[in-house]
């Protein structure tokens, strides 16, 4: 099989490779498509270190190829999307069903193979059969979708609620939708209006952009008083941190899903004052379900975030393209 092998930063290789064989408890799977993401690219790019060599990819989908002699809940054939995180089972966190957050968690194309390759090799538990009708964009979706149904979720969201969600990515134009569909009215916040027609397209109310230092008074005049009820940030970025604190009004909550890798400056007085209610939201739980029935169903549209196609060996331009402004999601094929 042809794999895409990271040997240091930015230096990703072409390579053969012999095929996967399943050992107990696992599946191999024939990889269609994968998402390349921020975190693929600090990966590639070495700001992120990991143990070299590495076949990255962690937003990926296929079809089941082989499973080992043990297992039954799959069998070749099957269309699937990849959970790609999976936590040790027995320490004190997983025993509390706080599998998520388990210190011990290995995430596949970042602690070990993943599915920048024509195969991949993972527990049997990682694979979520799909639904017949589902396409490869819906699928490839369903991992960075589930990480919004968390969010959602933690952030005890209320139909009738004011919402805003703070940068307009995967991320962010997914959370719309999630919370357009629970109920409530949501304002876009982005650093400038490049998107404001597409968030407006996926069930947005309102927009408003950081960059003229809007935020604030956009939320105040579009909830109608001190702020929004509920803030969703998907941007990662200290500034953006800084930002959603500042959505809200007091009482609020605010659900940090980025992972800002500088220091953030939080005017904690404010904080208390105003008795807002800082959540985080860490990957997700019991989420994949969801996320592939709001696919399925047609509730969360994703035809218009995949904005880039690349086979895999022109998977460096990928990544060359993940950093235009222009793009939402890259799609690497197999």
């Amino acid at each position: 099989m042809l794999a895409a092998v990271l040997h240091g930063p930015r230096d990703i290789r072409i390579e053969k490779r012999g095929l996967l064989i399943p050992g107990p408890g696992e599946a191999v799977v024939r990889v269609s498509a994968s998402g390349l993401c921020g975190t693929d690219y600090r990966i590639w790019s070495g700001d992120r270190p990991v143990t070299y060599p590495l076949v990255m990819g962690h937003e990926f989908i296929g079809e089941v190829e082989a499973v080992g002699p043990d297992v039954h809940a799959l069998r070749p054939g099957q269309k699937v999307a990849v959970e790609p995180n999976f936590s040790c089972g027995v320490c004190p966190l997983c025993r509390e069903g706080n599998r998520n957050l388990c210190l011990s968690r290995t995430a596949v194309g970042i602690d070990v193979n993943g599915g920048f390759a024509e195969q991949a090799c993972l527990p049997v538990r990682c694979c979520w059969p799909a639904p017949a009708g589902v396409s490869d964009d819906q699928l490839m979706l369903a991992e960075p979708l589930a990480v919004v149904v968390r969010a959602v979720a933690r952030g005890d969201a209320s139909e009738g609620e004011s919402a805003a969600v703070l940068g307009v990515g995967a991320l962010g134009l997914l959370a719309i939708q999630v919370l357009k569909a629970k109920g409530l009215r949501v304002l876009a916040v982005g650093r400038t209006d490049r998107r404001e027609r597409l968030a407006r397209a996926l069930g947005a109310d309102g927009f408003a952009t950081t960059e003229t230092g809007g935020g604030v008074d956009a939320a105040c005049a579009f909830s109608g008083r001190e702020g929004v009820d509920l803030v969703i940030e998907t941007a990662g970025t200290a500034r953006a941190v800084e930002q959603a604190l500042e959505l809200a009004h007091p009482g609020g909550r605010v659900v940090l899903t980025g992972l800002p890798h500088e220091a953030s400056t939080v005017n904690f007085f404010s904080i208390v004052r105003r008795e807002i209610r800082i959540v985080g939201s860490m990957i997700y739980r019991e989420e994949f379900p969801e996320s592939i029935r709001l696919l399925s169903q047609g509730t969360v549209l994703v035809d218009r975030l995949v904005t880039h196609r690349f086979p895999l060996d022109r998977i460096q331009e990928a990544f060359a393209a993940h950093r235009s402004p222009d793009a939402i999601k890259v799609s690497v094929t197999t």
